[in-house]
């Protein structure tokens, strides 16, 4: 379905078309009538689909340009994303110069948001718990929000915010919809599904074989003694331009950048201590290319949208299993193809066979190893007619 025969208002119209969108999304296809209708939702759809237009459009649609006060609610686990989502609503409200949109978020100078908050806006894109701060200093009046959707559902209830979701849910008297859009439907979803909605629509969206990032996936045996020096001849040998690489610790991840840095690598590190002006100085910085290699751990680098990633490399064996497929997501964006490598150690190939088996990824994740003698790396591919192919790469 094209965005023409979307029946929307010609200031989306051109706003959509200024963006360079045609065609909708399989997402924005089924669920903006839903939501324009005024229906609760839950909306199951892989990264990258779209998601935010399928739930901007009818959050601005929806909105009654003339009041001032807060009538849509916007809530995203980490700041990045809320960063990322009010920019996509920015250009959609490109051409309606009324609507006004806040975004909330932790790091970010308080007395300035609340400032905005004053001066009036219809649309609050926040994190959980910046938005509890605001209400407890009394900065925001979420009165007459009728409009709330959960982004990122699963990841933001699985983060802790259970509690603090349902609180701002709860605040929200005039409530009239609420829609979830997740990647997974977890218990926590379904459980706010169950307490908060009523006769809600599902949205299912399948990957698509065009759409799916092309990720080849390998899996290094090594020693925590070599650890270093192998992700040094891989980038070296590789001579990828643009790398992520995570770790479990907030100690582990600045202890590696350190390393890195004293073998002269372009390398910065985010995690949970840093300021918000500190992790939007690095994420331009990578964003730019000033930065080769960015290290980081899960928690800081959720929201993150870099599209040209080269290789991501799990320089620690996830600690949860849904974090290997959300590492090696970052890589293979926008239809480019990506790599993405796993180390660990022997005592740790049980767990790895077992995260490869629950994530679905056994039979994609190939075994690599370093052959020095030659300077290549040789991956063992799958035995074809009792025969291995091999791939050379150095």
């Amino acid at each position: 379905m094209k965005y023409a025969e979307l029946n929307v208002s010609p200031e989306i119209r051109r706003a959509v078309e200024a963006m360079g969108f045609t065609e909708m999304t399989e997402v924005q296809e089924k669920a903006i009538p839903l939501m324009m209708a005024g229906h609760d939702m839950i909306a199951k759809a892989p990264t990258g689909t779209g998601k935010t237009c399928a739930f901007g459009i009818p959050v601005i649609e929806r909105i009654q340009k003339e009041k001032k006060v807060p009538q849509a609610v916007i809530l995203a686990p980490t700041r990045e994303l809320a960063q990322q989502i009010a920019a996509e609503l920015q250009n959609l409200c490109q051409f309606m110069p009324e609507v006004r949109i806040a975004c909330l978020y932790g790091g970010a100078n308080m007395q300035r948001q609340a400032e905005k908050l004053q001066k009036g806006c219809q649309i609050i894109v926040a994190t959980p718990g910046r938005l509890m701060d605001h209400y407890k200093r009394r900065t925001i009046d979420v009165s007459a929000v009728e409009t709330v959707v959960l982004d990122e559902a699963d990841e933001m209830l699985n983060m802790g915010f259970y509690k603090d979701v349902r609180h701002i849910i709860d605040l929200m008297k005039n409530r009239k919809s609420l829609s979830m859009f997740s990647a997974t439907i977890s218990r926590e979803v379904m459980d706010i599904g169950w307490l908060y909605q009523h006769d809600a629509a599902e949205v299912t969206v399948q990957p698509k074989l065009e759409s799916m990032p092309k990720i080849a996936q390998y899996k290094l045996l090594t020693t925590n003694r070599d650890k270093l020096g192998d992700l040094a001849q891989l980038v070296i040998g590789e001579g990828y331009k643009r790398v992520m690489v995570f770790c479990n610790t907030k100690f582990t991840t600045a202890t590696l950048c350190n390393q890195l840095a004293r073998l002269n690598f372009s390398v910065d590190c985010l995690h949970g201590d840093l300021s918000q002006a500190e992790r939007n100085r690095i994420m331009t910085r990578f964003r730019e290319g000033q930065i080769a290699m960015l290290v980081a751990t899960d928690v800081a680098a959720r929201g993150i949208d870099v599209s040209d990633v080269d290789a991501v490399v799990n320089y620690d064996v996830p600690s949860e299993n849904e974090h290997y497929t959300h590492r090696i997501g970052r890589t293979g964006r926008a239809k480019r193809e990506g790599s993405s490598y796993l180390f660990y150690t022997k005592e740790e190939q049980r767990r790895v066979e077992d995260l490869l088996r629950l994530t679905g990824n056994t039979e994609d994740c190939l075994d690599v190893k370093f052959d020095f003698n030659h300077e290549h790396i040789v991956v063992q591919e799958k035995k074809t007619e009792d025969k291995f192919q091999i791939k050379m790469y150095f």
